[in-house]
């Protein structure tokens, strides 16, 4: 099972059903921040619909086609982030997260990103790793720009949130341009 240690206060690990109830807590207690930019909130009324998640995520994990973890501040579960896509072939990996309303503006993702990065360049033997984030998410884009990311361009009508659609920047970095920090 992935876990990986980002420092001490922060640990990404792979979640469990023993994680289910916390998971739909901060989803729930963020549902108003996270529907601004992602798509399958209505789709999580229950723990139970954060429990099916979880089992999901090993489906993806078992197959080698992705990686998903909670972020842990002090064992307390205040996120995910992972690779929701890895192409071994071409070694290329496509990282997502969302961080807790509460838990905003502490640096926790920057931290994790950056751990997660060094894990697929190191460990997962990548050399090309992607995000796309919605053109008004600002906060965001400013976290994989403080990290170096290459914004690579935009893609319109990426992707259906709700009643409209909503446009993605695409950032990328490359093994040889990331810089150990």
């Amino acid at each position: 099972m992935f876990e990986l240690k980002v420092n001490d206060d922060i640990t990404l690990r792979m979640l469990s059903a023993r994680d289910s109830e916390a998971l739909f807590r901060i989803t729930d207690e963020s549902r108003g921040y996270l529907k601004r930019w992602l798509p399958w909130l209505d789709s999580i009324r229950t723990s139970h619909d954060s429990l099916e998640f979880i089992k999901n995520t090993f489906h993806s994990y078992n197959n080698r086609t992705g990686i998903t973890s909670g972020i842990f501040l002090h064992g307390e579960l205040v996120g995910i982030i992972g690779y929701n896509y890895l192409d071994f072939r071409n070694k290329i990996g496509s990282i997502g997260y969302w961080l807790s309303e509460n838990q905003q503006g502490k640096g926790i993702m920057t931290v994790s990103i950056r751990a997660l990065i060094h894990y697929g360049f190191e460990n997962l033997k990548l050399n090309r790793i992607e995000i796309r984030i919605a053109e008004q998410n600002i906060q965001s884009q400013k976290v994989v720009n403080r990290i170096g990311f290459y914004y690579e361009g935009h893609i319109r009508d990426a992707e259906w949130l709700y009643d409209h659609y909503v446009d993605h920047f695409v950032y990328s970095m490359l093994k040889k341009e990331w810089i150990h920090s």
